[in-house]
């Protein structure tokens, strides 16, 4: 009996110290190694990156180097073709002739243009600075002692404020689209003589995104019409939280979806991140859920006509993991997971451009037999592996997932991963880099509001400042709902004067 305990506890101690290796193996890898994830499959070709948002916005493309048995002939080097810049930015013509001197030819004829060279410079103008002067002029009658009459000024957006829509829409577009921090812009503005202290400015963008939200609510009516939702969320520090701690971490919610004609993409910032929240943000919704693995969905899935799908993208990460921790030179498991999870998705990769229909029928066709081996191999490895090492933690993973990952094939429309949620929040973690955390709540939900506005207008097409300032200028006349829907990114011109 105590050889068998002394062999169990042997066993046992084996198992930590191969945890405590591979979790090692993983940190130097996470620290030294590559970033990207890359298949070891030799005939499949290198597929788009699967890291976390954070990791994709640190990832650099490596450039691939062929294997040959004898010498490598290198190529020749192609001139690239240079794009042509834009059509639609506006031109100004620069008429070159000859000097008078030399239009009379030699034999004593005036020489005439018979034909043109045209080439294109882009010109790039400053921030110019001005200040506009709202004169109100006040009429008065000479004949009686009616009361004097002053001309009205056009609505505001703040009032009694220098904001301008273009400096609030450039204030905006410089902070959330290009990540500028508001000390930067408050030096931006001081190298023009514009004393602007950024308490100023913090104030311009909350009371910027309380104005703005009723768009914010219709989007978030056109985001729960949707077939599919992605959702993903991440973490955020307040400074000034009543009742907590500076260095307590809030969350930052995305979800994405609307028609394909009309995509929305909503931040929202919380303290929490409680499966409460999702019920809230996504209160009234039918059709499917895109989710990473975080339990706190689970009560919205629960939901009547609401169906859960699960992300490949993950479930690969997983194995790419328990790959990363094997002996050098060596094949594995891992490999052979891999290698199918990579079939799945050059299938996706050659039905990109199908209709629903068309996809869903090579979905059937195509994905439903490599499922159907990779479940087959799942359940005749599972048993084998322990459930502590990184391989087996990927096997428990997809096994646990099962059900919601093969869900995708139930119609062509339903995505594989949910790479779109983690797309839309890489604005948000760039710009956490150079900003780092929100100094008060208002200043969090702000920036919940302002990103939401920004990249679903990217998404539709609009350039950011353009759009901003088009909304900020027509916001103060807006009288009915009406009014709002035609400032929504896909109700106005993608062109949009600035």
């Amino acid at each position: 009996m105590s050889t068998k305990l002394g062999a169990i506890q042997v066993s046992e101690k084996d198992g930590q110290i191969e945890y405590l290796r591979e979790q090692n193996a993983l940190l130097i890898q996470r620290l030294f190694g590559r970033k990207s994830e890359q298949t070891t499959d030799p005939v499949s070709p290198q597929l788009e990156f699967f890291n976390e948002a954070e990791s994709l916005a640190e990832a650099v493309p490596e450039t691939p180097v062929a294997e040959v048995e004898e010498e490598v002939v290198a190529p020749a080097k192609r001139r690239g073709k240079r794009k042509p810049l834009p059509a639609e930015l506006p031109r100004v013509e620069v008429i070159h002739e000859l000097p008078e001197h030399e239009l009379t030819c030699a034999c004593g004829c005036r020489k005439q243009a018979i034909g043109e060279e045209t080439s294109e410079q882009l010109e790039i103008i400053p921030m110019r600075v001005q200040v506009i002067r709202h004169i109100r002029k006040t009429y008065a009658c000479k004949g009686c002692e009616a009361a004097p009459v002053r001309a009205d000024k056009p609505a505001q957006l703040i009032e009694k404020s220098p904001a301008s829509p273009s400096v609030l829409a450039m204030l905006l577009t410089t902070k959330y689209a290009d990540g500028i921090p508001l000390y930067r812009f408050e030096k931006m503005l001081s190298r023009h003589g514009i004393d602007i202290p950024r308490q100023t400015l913090a104030r311009w963008v909350i009371q910027s995104g309380a104005h703005l939200q009723p768009l914010l609510n219709l989007m978030r009516d056109k985001l729960l019409d949707s077939r599919v939702i992605h959702c993903d969320e991440t973490r955020v520090q307040v400074l000034k939280e009543p009742g907590r701690d500076p260095s307590s971490q809030s969350w930052m919610w995305v979800q994405t979806g609307g028609p394909p004609d009309k995509p929305v993409i909503l931040f929202d910032y919380t303290t929490s991140r409680a499966q409460g929240i999702p019920l809230r943000l996504l209160a009234g919704y039918r059709g499917y859920l895109m989710t990473d693995y975080y339990a706190g969905y689970n009560a919205v899935a629960a939901q009547a006509g609401v169906e859960r799908l699960a992300c490949w993208a993950h479930a690969r990460r997983k194995f790419v993991e328990a790959q990363k921790v094997q002996p050098k030179g060596k094949t594995g498991r891992a490999d052979v997971a891999l290698n199918l999870i990579n079939k799945l998705y050059i299938i996706e990769r050659d039905l990109k451009d199908a209709s629903v229909e068309q996809r869903h029928q090579g979905r059937q066709q195509h994905s439903q037999p490599i499922l159907a081996q990779l479940q087959s191999w799942l359940e005749k490895t599972q048993p084998q592996v322990t459930a502590q090492n990184a391989l087996g933690k990927a096997l428990s993973y997809l096994a646990s997932n099962w059900s919601r990952l093969v869900r995708y094939i139930e119609g062509g429309h339903l995505p594989i991963d949910n790479n779109a949620a983690e797309r839309a929040i890489r604005p948000f973690v760039i710009g956490r880099k150079n900003w780092l955390f929100s100094d008060t709540p208002k200043g969090a939900t702000a920036s919940a509001q302002i990103y939401s506005l920004i990249e679903t207008a990217k998404a539709n097409g609009q350039e950011p400042y353009a759009w901003l300032r088009h909304v900020l200028e027509r916001l103060p006349l807006v009288n009915s709902i009406e009014d709002y829907e035609a400032l929504l990114p896909w109700n106005c011109s993608p062109a949009l004067a600035s």
